[in-house]
């Protein structure tokens, strides 16, 4: 079943097409690049490249690994960790 962005996405094409400018925009940001090197690097060093789960930032600077469905679907919001 399709989110309700999704569903809305898929009606209104030009916004999909605003929105995908906004994000190649953002995504080439020097701090969003080093973001996702500095993650890549960590998921190689813990080597789970591959088998679903990802490294992801913690409130507190630190990393722990999560499922990709989990960690892509937080929006951003960085979780609390011990």
């Amino acid at each position: 079943m399709a989110s309700a962005s999704t569903k809305y996405y898929r009606k209104n094409r030009k916004a999909l097409e605003v929105k995908r400018a906004y994000q190649k925009k953002y995504n080439k940001k020097p701090s969003e690049k080093s973001r996702r090197a500095e993650l890549m690097a960590a998921n190689r060093k813990k080597g789970t490249k591959g088998d679903g789960k990802d490294v992801s930032h913690c409130k507190n600077g630190k990393t722990v690994l999560e499922s990709q469905s989990k960690n892509r679907a937080r929006n951003r919001s960085k979780k609390k960790c011990k």
